[in-house]
């Protein structure tokens, strides 16, 4: 857990002007260090997984510099069509394609003097690139349709939750773009790895819930604090505010418990070691590491069930009840013992089901293990495609991993 640190007054001030809550020293030097970098007309590179509040440092920056009295824009790149993106940010002349009845200004344009935010620009088109690395390098843009070359004083803020490296490697982002987008970089921290900063948030989005429709406040137990705190939180703050203010609807007033909590907190996120606060691996690199400690884990599972297989003193070994669990029953000098494994990905073994006078079992035989983790990997991917019925998104929040990176591996598999 991120401990807390000294923070500047105007760090203070800057944070209850816009609502920031909290006091993770991971979020208090982000703040801090966007306050530095205000005055200094250079430009910045946001990054941080989705849901982090990415984008109030942008607002920190514009507000404390010498722009502040000018326009600030933010663009959602990812939320602009690839055939329409070069108009939004640049403009368009009449005529210069299908629809353009008018001539148009674009962003950049529209903020000269002032501050334009591009959030997601991981996703802009390689061509849109290019035209971003000239306005960056000498100020200059040229409309859509137009051959007149005009000139514009801003600031580029940008962020993204993509590991930019990776992205520069594979050949999505320029690479000279990059480094010109990342003068100045800010690593905004995930939820996960502030500490008591989730608890405080969980109050103010309880507050704000029964001060905004007037319900009785709900509060949480110390477990129940504890299991937010041991919660991975992959949506972040965002997530956080969606859980609590589903509580806070549904069960106004309450003392929550753990068990109230669990509805609302995917299970396979609810075990949670907080990462040291050093590590600054990317998103991709993360989720990947994830996966691979769930194979990890499944394959010692599965090592020692089969060592209890191979025991020649086991009773009733290899007989599994249908109920979701396996159960191997071992007797030792008297003694029973009934060893339970949980299989997640309902595969490695070969099963076949006969029918037993009480209920139904299933005879197990183990096999080799997959050889290599990547195909691992792919069996796992593809049991909860099918646990899923295909559904993507389920499979992602299932697995933990964004649907991009999903995707990514569907296709790598030749899962599609």
């Amino acid at each position: 857990m991120s401990n807390e640190t000294e923070i500047s007054p105007q760090a203070v001030a800057m944070k209850q002007r816009l609502g920031i809550v909290g006091n993770a020293s991971a979020l208090n030097n982000a703040v801090e260090r966007a306050l530095r970098v205000a005055p200094i007309d250079l430009s910045v590179l946001v990054t941080g997984e989705s849901g982090t509040g990415k984008e109030f440092f942008p607002q920190i920056i514009h507000l404390n510099s010498a722009r502040k009295h000018g326009k600030y824009i933010a663009v959602n790149c990812g939320a602009i069509p690839e055939g329409t993106i070069d108009s939004e940010l640049f403009g368009h002349e009449k005529g210069a394609f299908t629809g353009a009845v008018a001539s148009r200004k674009g962003y950049f344009e529209e903020a000269d003097g002032g501050t334009i935010f591009l959030d997601e620009v991981a996703e802009l088109p390689l061509t849109t690139q290019a035209r971003l690395l000239r306005v960056l390098e000498s100020g200059e843009f040229i409309k859509v349709g137009s051959s007149e070359v005009q000139k514009t004083n801003i600031r580029v803020v940008a962020a993204t939750n993509v590991d930019m490296a990776r992205a520069v490697a594979e050949g999505r982002f320029r690479e000279d773009l990059y480094y010109r987008l990342s003068t100045v970089q800010i690593s905004v921290p995930p939820l996960r790895d502030r500490g008591n900063d989730i608890l405080l948030l969980t109050r103010k989005f309880a507050s704000d819930f029964a001060e905004r429709y007037r319900t009785p406040q709900v509060t949480f137990d110390d477990e129940a604090r504890r299991l937010l705190l041991h919660y991975r939180w992959p949506g972040n703050v965002r997530q956080l505010k969606n859980v609590v203010e589903q509580i806070a609807l549904f069960d106004a007033g309450r003392l929550i418990t753990p068990s109230d909590l669990h509805p609302y907190l995917p299970e396979s996120a609810t075990s949670y070691v907080p990462t040291l606060s050093h590590q600054t691996s990317g998103t991709y690199e993360r989720e990947r590491e994830m996966l691979f400690n769930m194979i990890f884990k499944l394959q010692r599972e599965i090592n020692a069930l089969r060592e209890l297989v191979d025991n020649g003193n086991q009773v009733g070994v290899g007989r599994l009840a249908l109920n979701g669990d396996m159960a191997g029953t071992e007797s030792k000098s008297g003694v029973t013992s009934v060893v339970k494994y949980t299989d997640p990905v309902d595969t490695i073994f070969t099963r076949g089901v006969t029918h037993d006078a009480s209920r139904d079992v299933v005879d197990v035989t183990p096999t080799s293990p997959v050889t290599t983790l990547e195909e691992t990997e792919k069996e796992l991917i593809r049991r909860s495609l099918e646990r899923n019925m295909g559904r993507r998104k389920a499979v992602a929040a299932e697995l933990n991993i964004s649907e991009r990176t999903l995707y990514r591996k569907i296709k790598e598999y030749g899962l599609e």
